[in-house]
């Protein structure tokens, strides 16, 4: 299993990253002040970041409990991802909706579409985390 400096080198690179792609992209398509997008982008990946952390220690608890292994296959990684995002949307679309001050379903939409672009970027991200970064006990099996 991953080390917690492991972690958190994976949840501040991952954000880090989506920040320099989702704010303007934000900004553009929701036509948005890149300032207002920009907020929003650093209170979700400060929430992301901390349920990063969490989400993925608890998901790898699980996976290795149920399989003996925290190797995820490309269905398991589809799986991981859709799960992440769910609980990021239960989190963030309230703050959408407080700060820019629109209907909850406005922000839930936006937060649908920031989550879409997560998704994909959450699955990419990781599979290219785990070739850059492999575990020694994923060349045992």
């Amino acid at each position: 299993m991953r080390s917690f400096p492991d972690r958190l080198r994976h949840a501040i690179s991952f954000e880090a990253l989506a920040l320099l792609i989702v704010t303007p992209l934000g900004a553009w398509v929701f036509d948005h002040a890149l300032s207002e997008i920009g907020v929003i982008a650093v209170v979700g990946a400060t929430l992301a970041t901390l349920w990063t952390l969490l989400y993925n220690w608890l998901f790898d608890l699980a996976l290795n409990r149920r399989t003996g292994s925290t190797l995820k296959t490309p269905r398991v990684r589809v799986l991981h991802a859709l799960l992440f995002e769910a609980g990021l949307l239960v989190l963030l679309a309230p703050f959408i909706a407080w700060y820019l001050a629109v209907p909850l379903l406005e922000a839930l939409v936006m937060d649908v579409a920031f989550a879409g672009f997560y998704v994909v970027y959450a699955f990419a991200y990781n599979w290219l985390y785990d070739r850059v970064f492999p575990l020694p006990e994923w060349s045992q099996g």
